[in-house]
């Protein structure tokens, strides 16, 4: 009874979720990333016609990786920001004291609704994912040696993101829990920038600023993993000086980490379950 009560709730979380604005928003914001990178590939192969194949296949892996990002920032953005009002607008709006009056436990409710923002978050990494691999391939011939990697991992970059934004609607506004996890994701992928400025001059404090920082947030760790599954694998040995560009990742991610991104998925989700059951309705 409870697996099918959490299972109707991520359906009805999925539903709210399109009728939510956020997600015309996030539609606008993707279809003109898609468009101008598309426009930006057919430049890039009538501007540079005259490199040869490795040539373009590695320039074509770099701006791959650069537009990514700018899809996993629109994924941020829209799960941190739809995770908010999930529970706290309920919470402020009054409908959640309708729905927990009936024998539904609150830890159900709160899976459900992770659910269904895990399933929205995962569908739209694949989709807009598949489609700008599409337009590279379709415009200067690139495929990514890990496609089916690469966006299993931002994916979970997504779920990592909406599961702190969950746990931070718990106990503040939506829209200050919004602010904070893209706030905490910015700053995470600027601390990651400074530990690779850091290994590159040697510096061990700056490097280190990198690995705590996706230790105690696994974003970056899973985006420099997601670089590795979409980035041409020769770049590397081709152009070494450049191992600590930002759009560049050297090695891929371990199971060790891999691991630890899931029991901090599972902890956090632990916490929002405990904060949400005392939460005063």
């Amino acid at each position: 009874m409870t697996a099918r009560t959490v299972l109707a709730i991520a359906a009805l979380t999925l539903q709210e979720a399109a009728r939510r604005r956020v997600l015309r928003s996030l539609a606008v914001m993707t279809i003109v990333l898609l468009a101008l990178s598309a426009w930006g590939f057919s430049r890039l192969d009538a501007t540079f016609g005259g490199l040869t194949s490795g040539e373009a296949r590695l320039a074509a892996s770099q701006v791959l990786n650069l537009v990514m990002f700018g899809l996993s920032l629109i994924a941020a953005l829209g799960t941190a920001f739809l995770a908010g009002p999930t529970l706290a607008g309920e919470i402020e709006s009054g409908t959640a004291l309708a729905m927990l009056a009936r024998p539904v436990r609150r830890s159900a409710v709160l899976l459900g609704k992770w659910l269904g923002l895990v399933a929205f978050g995962s569908g739209f990494v694949a989709v807009a994912g598949l489609a700008q691999f599409l337009i590279v391939w379709a415009t200067v011939g690139y495929w990514p040696p890990r496609p089916v990697t690469g966006l299993a991992l931002l994916a979970a970059q997504t779920t990592v993101l909406l599961t702190l934004g969950l746990l931070l609607s718990t106990v503040i506004s939506p829209m200050a829990s919004g602010i904070v996890a893209v706030g905490l994701f910015g700053a995470t992928w600027i601390a990651g920038v400074v530990g690779g400025v850091g290994q590159a001059l040697g510096n061990e404090g700056m490097a280190q600023v990198g690995t705590v920082s996706r230790i105690l947030l696994p974003t970056d760790g899973l985006w420099r993993g997601a670089m590795h599954g979409l980035q041409d694998p020769t770049v590397l040995a081709q152009f070494p000086s450049f191992a600590d560009f930002p759009f560049l990742s050297q090695a891929p991610l371990t199971t060790a980490y891999l691991a630890w991104t899931g029991l901090w998925v599972v902890a956090l989700l632990g916490l929002a379950a405990v904060a949400f059951q005392r939460r005063d309705l």
